[in-house]
């Protein structure tokens, strides 16, 4: 867990930048590195361009999105990072960062992870002083997956036994923080790990062998590119999931809660502006996701035939009709 003080101390430093579009521009054009294993390019150059930077004039958005869900396709993924002249690189997820810092101690490095405490994991020294050569946004909330329960709960208060989906290298503490939330909410959890995209259809027979009433996703790279996959299983066996992946209910999952993606990669935008005009990596704040969204599939609840509760519809910030 982050040590809360540091972060309020750096909370917001880094949005606090000056934003003007007309400050004065580094000469020639800069290449920033985008590593991720979805496509937040759209999301990340609209945050460059609010900043003066605009892809392919005075700066290359050199973007690889090969799948990479664990640590040796990581490694693959990153491994000429070096070679490409990059002024600064950023990177998503826990496998890519981790990849990354072992190729360069040189490139400043911005990265996007949902899962790890970025202390206690070893990437940065402090929050309000990362140390190394690499800043950027962490989520390090393993209580969201209490109110991801509670949400489950609030939308049919028959549910009580749910199958929590996660992968085991980088889920324990969310899942003893959503074990927690179980004890006071009087729900029965039942854990079942995958750490390999092939093996989603594995792991659901082994869920539903104890019946469940509901599922939860925890956040792992493989969960991220298994959303469509876990989302069509969630149907098919006629279960209300939910996961923190913002796009998850845009993928025909019932419920998403948790960070804005497009957000998100604004946020990492900043950083690279900063860098880019004369910042020290080292010295930039680790921030928290500064959005965090509640999306409900109303489609997906018609075909589970389930009703959402007037009460879960006025919180949602949208509603996939």
């Amino acid at each position: 867990m982050m040590n809360r003080r540091a972060f309020v101390t750096g909370l917001g430093a880094v949005l606090a930048a000056p934003r003007a579009a007309g400050a004065q521009q580094a000469q020639g054009t800069r290449r920033v590195g985008l590593y991720a294993t979805t496509n937040p390019k759209e999301w990340f150059a609209d945050g460059l361009r609010g900043l003066g930077w605009v892809d392919g004039q005075n700066i290359v958005i050199d973007w690889h999105n090969r799948p990479a869900a664990d640590v040796e396709t990581a490694g693959q993924v990153v491994a000429d990072m070096e070679k490409r002249q990059l002024d600064v690189a950023v990177v998503g997820g826990p496998h890519l960062i981790r990849a990354a810092m072992r190729v360069t101690k040189t490139i400043p490095l911005i990265g996007i992870d949902l899962e790890s405490d970025p202390v206690a994991s070893g990437f940065v020294k402090s929050l309000a002083r990362p140390g190394l050569n690499i800043s950027g946004v962490w989520l390090d909330l393993p209580e969201l997956a209490g109110k991801e329960l509670q949400l489950l709960r609030d939308l049919s208060p028959a549910i009580n036994r749910i199958a929590v989906l996660l992968d085991d290298q980088l889920g324990a503490p969310q899942l003893a923080a959503a074990q927690t939330a179980a004890r006071s909410l009087n729900l029965v959890l039942h854990p079942v790990s995958v750490r390999r995209v092939a093996d989603i259809d594995d792991a659901w027979k082994q869920l539903l062998v104890d019946k469940p009433q509901a599922v939860l996703s925890l956040t792992a790279p493989v969960v991220f590119q298994s959303q469509n996959r876990i989302a069509e299983l969630a149907r098919l066996h006629r279960l209300p999931s939910i996961c923190a992946f913002s796009t998850y209910a845009e993928r025909g999952g019932l419920i998403a809660y948790g960070p804005d993606f497009p957000t998100m990669w604004r946020q990492t935008a900043v950083y690279v502006d900063r860098i880019l005009r004369g910042a020290k990596v080292s010295e930039l704040p680790i921030e928290r996701p500064v959005k965090f969204a509640l999306i409900l599939n109303a489609k997906t609840a018609k075909a589970l035939g389930l009703t959402i509760p007037p009460s879960l519809l006025l919180r949602a910030d949208q509603v996939i009709e």
